[in-house]
């Protein structure tokens, strides 16, 4: 089955000491695959979990049951969230 080429027009450059480069390649070659290919595949793996770590929230069984429970049963709109939220429609252009 044919696979879309995806255009690599895009560079990164670092520099590091010899020993760093070093560990690198033998790293790369126990993995059986180029250095770049290495670093690349070992840089996008630790960006997802990052990018996970920071825009994934996980919330404990209790946490969860009073989210849920606000949810479907929300608590009478307040007089300082009536105002934030006219203040917000103010401020705010959500178009």
């Amino acid at each position: 089955m044919p696979t879309a080429s995806v255009s690599k027009t895009e560079r990164i450059n670092l520099r590091l000491d010899a020993a760093s480069k070093q560990r690198l390649e033998r790293a790369a070659l126990l993995e059986g695959q180029t250095l770049s290919r290495y670093v690349l595949g070992t840089a996008l793996m630790r960006a997802e979990q990052v990018i996970s770590e920071h825009e994934t929230m996980v919330l404990s069984r209790r946490d969860a049951e009073v989210f849920f429970d606000r949810l479907a049963d929300p608590p009478a709109m307040s007089a300082e969230l009536s105002a934030a939220l006219e203040e917000h429609g103010r401020r705010v252009d959500s178009r």
